[in-house]
Order: C-alpha cells, then structure tokens, then sequence
C-alpha cells in the first residue's frame, strides 16, 4: 500500500486589515484563529499601521502582516483564510468597501500563482508602502 506524501511546510504571508468596529481585537482574533486553524502555525506578526482606505470614503484602516508556516495547499489556505474573515463578520458588499477584517494571501513561499480565486504575489502589494515595511518586520527577503 502507498503511503501518501504529507505536504511540505511553507512560509507564507498574510496582510491583515480592519477599519470597522474594534479593529485591533479583530485583527488580534483573526491572528488566534490563524494560530489555532490546524496545518498552520504563526511565526510572526507585525507591527500596526494606519493607513488611508483606497476606494470609497470610509474610516481609516490598520493594518499588519504576519508570517505562517502551513501544510496547506494555496487555495485551502486562501479558504481558510475566508472562513476566518466570515466568522468575523466580514461582508462582501462593496468593491474596496469597510471590512471588520481583511486577509490577503501576500506570498505562498516562493510561488507564483494565477487561479481565478487566487493570484500570488498578491497584485497590490506594489501599491501599499506600508505593506513593505510590514514585510521586513516579519523577516520576508523576497
């Protein structure tokens, strides 16, 4: 009988964002159930920025990074990922609208990806300064 091959770990980032209600407690919790989620483990997370929303007037976001090591395959972390964002209560109502939390798949280890559901590197990365700086604080070398 064959034994099946467990997936490799790889290191990914995750941007965090929140601009509606306690948005630090709803990023702090997106992070512990990331910690708890199985096939993932967080190795770190950035520090805290405000930034200014892209899109329609709404309040200002915060926003991090955090670096995981998961077993995951991309589209069962990016899953993961939105069973997280809607167990926060996160709507998808408005194209760039106010969320309670945003988690964007940044990186997947070295890997590009274009799926209908996921491209990786994430394509606004380049847009978000902040996002750079959140990058090297949790030890990204891209």
């Amino acid at each position: 009988m064959a034994e099946i091959a467990e997936q490799k770990a790889v290191v990914c980032y995750v941007g965090l964002g929140a601009n509606i209600g306690d948005r630090q407690a709803n990023i702090l919790r997106a992070v512990a159930l990331l910690k708890a989620a199985p096939g993932v483990r967080v190795l770190q997370i950035s520090s805290l920025e405000e930034t200014r929303p892209i899109g329609p007037e709404q309040a200002d976001f915060l926003n991090g990074v955090v670096s995981i090591e998961t077993t995951l395959r991309p589209l069962d972390l990016l899953d993961r990922l939105q069973a997280i964002e809607k167990q926060l209560g996160r709507q998808h109502t408005e194209p760039w609208g106010p969320r309670t939390i945003d988690l964007d798949l940044l990186y997947y280890g070295h890997e590009t990806i274009s799926h209908p559901r996921l491209t990786v590197p994430h394509p606004e990365i380049g847009h978000r300064a902040f996002i750079q700086r959140e990058l090297k604080e949790v030890g990204f070398h891209g």
